[in-house]
């Protein structure tokens, strides 16, 4: 399935072969040791390592219940008459397809994806970049791409990538691609990261993003075993990246049902400043992840004993 498919999650093996998540994790380990596959979080990807970069295919088959509960709760980010730009990604794509319903919005993408998405909204007006086709994943890149950005400000950034760490934040496998997202950040305000947990604690070759350029991150619940997934979320927590979950114990947002006895991430640690910022008689502080509308009696105890912790 990998050889065919360039990628393959592990909820989909486990389907396929009749068998639990736990013991393909097994195999996928097995199968890696041998050199047949590299390990990514929530599945498997031909060997390649920092330089391999799956194609649009691959990628759409990947964590498709988290891309679209992560492309919910991003698109509730954008309010009507916006101006903001999104870069190219399957996550990216989602988020397009929901933001056909915002009046007065304006986009400005190198994704051919992104635009066709938009196409049909008679009331989002598409600006596209120029540049040079790259068909693996339908983005315009190099020189051109860049020059058309130049002198844009915009107030949101929402971009994807191959992977996202604490150390380097979000990054991806290809330097034009790269280069790219680096100049549709410089023209936004605030940047936003789709990022699924998959990503989370992977990192690639080019640095698109440092982590203190990253507003906001939006992702879903990790699986109760990834423990790095979560590690790295508290990681960026800790740098300041306000931490926005999709999902929650009923499924909500279009995610899928957390296991029993898991309390949803709906809050996270949010530290105020970020790195090289220094306030005196401040300590960690709570955001909720949901950030839209008062939180229910319920919610806000919880994040009051977060606090007390």
């Amino acid at each position: 399935m990998v050889r065919a498919n360039g990628a393959v999650s592990l909820r989909e093996l486990a389907r396929v072969v009749q068998t639990s998540e736990v013991t393909v994790r097994r195999d996928v380990r097995a199968l890696e040791a041998e050199g047949l596959l590299d390990r990514r979080h929530g599945g498997a990807v031909l060997p390649g390592g920092f330089t391999r970069e799956s194609g649009f295919p691959q990628k759409s088959h990947l964590a498709t219940a988290e891309k679209t509960a992560i492309a919910d709760l991003a698109a509730g980010l954008v309010e009507e008459g916006e101006a903001i730009v999104v870069g190219a990604g399957t996550t990216t794509q989602e988020l397009a397809r929901r933001l056909a319903r915002v009046p007065g919005l304006t986009v400005v993408t190198n994704s051919l994806l992104v635009a066709q998405a938009l196409a049909h909204a008679n009331r989002v007006e598409v600006v596209m970049t120029g540049g040079t086709l790259r068909g693996s994943n339908y983005a315009l890149v190099g020189s051109g791409a860049e020059q058309s950005l130049q002198g844009l400000r915009v107030s949101r950034a929402f971009l994807s990538g191959s992977g996202l760490t604490a150390e380097r934040g979000l990054s991806t496998s290809n330097m034009l691609s790269a280069s790219v997202d680096r100049a549709l950040v410089q023209a936004a305000a605030e940047v936003v990261v789709l990022a699924d947990h998959t990503k989370l604690g992977t990192d690639t070759m080019f640095q698109t993003v440092p982590t203190d350029l990253i507003t906001r991150l939006v992702t879903d619940e990790p699986p109760a075993h990834d423990d790095r997934a979560a590690t790295e979320l508290q990681a960026l927590a800790d740098q300041g990246v306000q931490i926005a979950v999709a999902g929650s114990s009923t499924g909500g947002a279009g995610g899928d049902p957390l296991p029993a006895g898991r309390q949803p991430r709906r809050d996270v640690p949010l530290p105020g400043p970020r790195r090289g910022q220094v306030v005196p008689g401040s300590g960690p502080q709570l955001r909720s992840a949901t950030v839209m509308g008062d939180q229910p009696p319920a919610e806000r105890a919880r994040v009051a004993d977060l606090r007390r912790r």
